[in-house]
C-alpha cells in the first residue's frame, strides 16, 4: 500500500466551495460537510458509462452498508457522467453522499488532489483527513468488509493471517468460518454436513459461475468423473465455491449436483477466490488428504484425461504430460479434424470438401465470430494475408471455426470470406476449442504440412508480418526478426522527445498503439517502461508537431475492461 502519512486534509475545505457547504443524497438531501468531520472517508471516483465502475460499485455498497451503521464511515461520490440526468440515474443506486453534478470546478479539483488517472478510483481518509490510501478498490476488492478500518496496520494484519493459513492450511481451515460461526457445508437437499467429515479425503473446490459457457460445459463433465469416482469408492469430495450474484442462479446450479457446496454468497467465497488466486472459471482446486493443495486447477485435466486424471498427484501428471506427448508427435490433419463420418470442411454454399484435400497445405484454424469486434477488425488482416500467400502459389488454406449464435450470422460473416469453414453447430468446434485452449477469440491456430500444431499465436503473426509470417514455422519468425534487427541499425538507442518527461529507449515491442500518433506500431518503440509510453520511431525521430497538436485537441477516455483511464 502507498505511503501518505504525510498528507492530510480539513475535511470542510476539501469537500466545500463558496458556494456550497453541504453534500447530497439521492433524495435530494443536503447533509453539512461539517457533520463529517471525525468520520473516515472515502472518495469514490466513478462515472455511469465506466464499465468497471459497474462491476465495482455493489462490492462498495455491500461494505458500505456494514460498516455505516457503526457511524464513523461515509463514501463521498465524485462523478465523471458527463450529465446531469447520467449522474442522477447512476446515483439513485448509491447509499452514500456525492458532490452535486453542478460543482465541476470541486469534482475537477479532487481529481487533480488524488491523483484520479483512471477510474473506479477509491481514495480513504481517517477520521483526521489523513489519507490512508488511494489504492480503495483494491483493497475493498481483495478484502471486502474485513479490510475495515482500511489501514496499512489491519492489511497488514490480514496478510499475515492470510500467510498464516497458508502454512497451517487445512480443509477446516479453508472452509470453517469463524464470524459468523459455521463449521459445516450443505448438501443440494438442505443437509449440513461437517467440514470435518471431509478431514483425509481428496478434496476439489469448485469455483463457479453459470453465466460463463466454459463453466457450463464443464460442469456435465465433471459431475461425469465425480459419479464414476463415487461407484469405485475413492475417497473424494467436491464442495461447490459458487461465485453467482443471485440466490436463483446458485440454487439452479447446485439443487441437480451430486456433491456439497458452501452456502450461498457466504463470505469465505470471496477469501477462497483470493487465497488460490483465483483467475479463470472454472477452476478445481485439489486438496490433498493432509489438507494442502495438491493442484491449483484441474479443469483442464479433467476435460482432456477424465477419470484418468485422478487421484491428481505430480507423478499421474507426469504420466499424462506423456501420454500428451505421444498424441501431439503422431497428429494429423485428419485427427483434429475428422470425427467419424464429419470428415469434410465446407466452401460457398455448403458446398463439401473432403478434409483430406487438405493434406500437405498449411492450415489456419480461424476461430471468430460476426459479434465479436476485434474479430471484424482483425479479419481484413487476415483475408489480404490470405490473398497475398496464395498470390505467390503457397500451399496454404483457412478454416473458419464459428463461435456465433445463429446459422443467419454465421452465413452472414462467412460470405465476407474467401476460404472455407465448418458447418455451424459442428461438433468439432468444441473439441477444437478444448484441444488448443480457445479461452477469446479472435484466435488463429497454425496447422503444418505435416499436420502439427506451429503455433496458436498465429493471429498475432498475422498481425505483426502479415503474408510474410507464412509458413508460420518457428524458423521463419527467426529470419524476419534477423531482418528487423537490420533495420534498427544506425537508429540512436535512446533518445528524448519533447512529448514525454522521460527518455525513451529503442525497445522490441510486438504490437502497441503510439502515444504520438495514436497508430498501431509493429517491431520497435521507442519506450518508456514506468510510465507504459511508446512512440513509434517515424514520430520520436521526426518532427511530429501537427501530430502532437491534433492529439491535444482530442478528449474523453478509454476503457480497457478493468479500468477506465483519461487519455494523455
Amino acid at each position: 500500500m502507498a505511503d501518505f502519512a504525510d498528507v492530510t486534509h480539513d475535511v470542510v475545505s476539501l469537500l466545500s466551495s463558496p458556494q456550497r457547504d453541504f453534500l447530497l443524497r439521492n433524495n435530494g438531501d443536503q447533509i453539512k460537510i461539517d457533520s463529517l468531520k471525525g468520520k473516515q472517508l472515502g472518495l469514490y471516483f466513478s462515472a455511469s458509462w465506466c464499465g468497471p465502475c459497474r462491476r465495482f460499485s455493489p462490492t462498495l455498497v455491500e461494505v458500505y452498508n456494514e460498516v455505516a451503521p457503526k457511524g464513523d464511515f461515509e463514501v463521498i461520490f465524485v462523478t465523471a457522467d458527463e450529465d446531469d440526468e447520467s449522474f442522477s440515474s447512476y446515483f439513485s443506486k448509491m447509499p452514500w453522499l456525492a458532490i452535486p453534478f453542478s460543482d465541476s470546478e470541486t469534482r475537477s479539483r479532487l481529481e487533480e488532489l488524488f491523483h484520479v488517472r483512471g477510474i473506479p478510483h477509491l481514495a480513504l481518509l481517517d477520521g483526521t483527513g489523513k489519507v490512508v490510501t488511494e489504492d480503495g478498490v483494491d483493497i475493498i476488492s481483495e478484502f471486502g468488509v474485513e479490510g475495515y478500518p482500511f489501514t496499512s496496520t489491519r492489511i497488514q494484519e490480514l496478510r499475515d493471517q492470510e500467510e498464516e493459513s497458508r502454512r497451517n492450511q487445512s480443509v477446516r481451515t479453508l472452509l470453517v468460518s469463524r464470524s459468523p460461526s459455521r463449521d459445516f457445508v450443505i448438501s443440494p437437499d438442505g443437509k449440513k454436513i461437517l467440514v470435518s467429515e471431509l478431514e483425509g479425503k481428496t478434496v476439489g473446490l469448485y469455483f463457479c459461475m453459470n453465466l460463463y459457457g466454459s463453466c457450463s460445459d464443464f460442469t456435465p463433465r465433471l459431475v461425469e468423473v465425480y459419479n464414476k469416482l463415487k461407484a469405485k469408492g475413492e475417497n473424494f469430495e467436491v464442495v461447490l465455491i459458487s461465485l453467482e450474484e443471485d440466490e436463483e442462479s446458485f440454487k439452479e446450479g447446485f439443487e441437480s449436483a451430486p456433491w456439497l457446496s458452501l452456502p450461498f454468497k457466504d463470505k469465505i467465497c470471496g477469501k477462497l477466490a483470493r487465497f488460490f488466486e483465483l483467475s479463470t472459471l472454472p477452476t478445481l482446486v485439489i486438496i490433498g488428504p493432509d489438507g494442502k493443495t495438491l493442484h491449483p486447477n484441474v479443469a483442464e485435466a479433467i476435460e482432456d484425461h477424465g477419470i484418468d486424471a485422478y487421484p491428481f498427484t505430480p507423478e499421474k501428471f507426469a504420466e499424462l504430460d506423456g501420454i500428451m506427448k505421444a498424441k501431439e508427435a503422431s497428429q494429423t490433419l485428419e485427427s483434429i479434424l475428422v470425427s467419424g463420418d464429419q470428415d469434410y470442411v465446407i466452401g460457398k454454399d455448403g458446398v463439401k470438401i473432403p478434409v483430406s484435400e487438405l493434406k500437405g497445405k498449411v492450415v489456419l484454424l480461424y476461430f471468430s465470430a460476426h459479434w465479436c469486434p476485434p474479430c471484424r477488425a482483425f479479419l481484413p488482416k487476415l483475408i489480404d494475408a490470405y490473398h497475398k500467400i496464395k498470390a505467390k502459389q503457397n500451399a496454404l488454406e483457412v478454416v473458419f471455426i464459428s463461435s456465433d449464435k445463429d446459422q443467419a450470422s454465421f452465413d452472414a460473416f462467412f460470405a465476407g470470406m474467401p476460404w472455407l469453414a465448418l458447418p455451424f453447430g459442428d461438433s468439432r468446434k468444441k473439441f477444437l476449442s478444448r484441444k488448443f485452449r480457445v479461452s477469446g477469440i479472435p484466435m488463429l491456430v497454425a496447422i503444418g504440412s505435416s499436420g502439427q500444431t506451429l503455433t496458436k499465436e498465429a493471429r498475432d503473426l498475422v498481425s505483426l508480418y502479415g503474408a510474410d509470417a507464412y509458413p508460420f514455422t518457428e524458423e521463419r519468425i527467426k529470419e524476419i526478426e534477423a531482418e528487423q534487427e537490420e533495420t534498427v541499425k544506425g537508429w540512436p538507442e535512446k533518445v528524448t522527445n519533447e512529448t514525454h518527461e522521460h527518455e525513451l529507449a529503442l525497445t522490441r515491442r510486438r504490437i502497441y498503439f503510439c502515444d504520438g500518433c495514436n497508430k498501431e506500431g509493429h517491431a520497435w518503440s521507442y519506450y518508456c517502461g514506468e510510465c507504459d509510453f511508446d512512440l513509434h520511431p517515424k514520430c520520436a525521430l521526426e518532427d511530429k508537431d501537427d501530430a502532437k497538436e491534433e492529439d491535444k485537441s482530442k478528449d474523453g477516455w478509454v476503457c480497457d475492461g478493468e479500468v477506465c483511464t483519461k487519455k494523455a
